[in-house]
């Protein structure tokens, strides 16, 4: 098992920043690719950005440019830092995690931006 537990939503202003973090807990598996993940009112859950073990990352392009993802994998944390923020990035944001060829999911936490 794997337990995901996410911080930093909040409300902002347009073009400002928030960071958000993922904290995972598991005594038995290693945690792979890691990833953010959105759900704006009345659209599907859509791709932000992941990151392997490695460090390889992959961002939508909705966000490149402004967001970036990292992760620790000694304290299996992940980040995301959100700058110049738009309305439009408003939604529920996951934490996303894959580990024992299965994906894991955070509870969500709320990101407004407001114009």
């Amino acid at each position: 098992q794997v337990q995901l537990v996410e911080s930093g939503g909040g409300l902002v202003q347009a073009g400002g920043s928030l960071r958000l973090s993922c904290a995972a807990s598991t005594s038995k598996f290693t945690i792979n690719t890691m990833g953010w993940y959105r759900q704006a009112p009345g659209k599907q859950r859509e791709l932000v950005a992941t990151i392997s073990r490695g460090g390889s990352t992959n961002y939508a392009d909705s966000v490149t440019g402004r967001f970036t993802i990292w992760r620790d994998n000694a304290k299996n944390t992940l980040s995301l830092q959100m700058n110049n923020l738009k309305p439009e990035d408003t939604a529920v944001y996951y934490c996303n995690a894959y580990a024992g060829f299965r994906a894991y999911w955070g509870q969500g936490t709320q990101v407004t931006v407001s114009s």
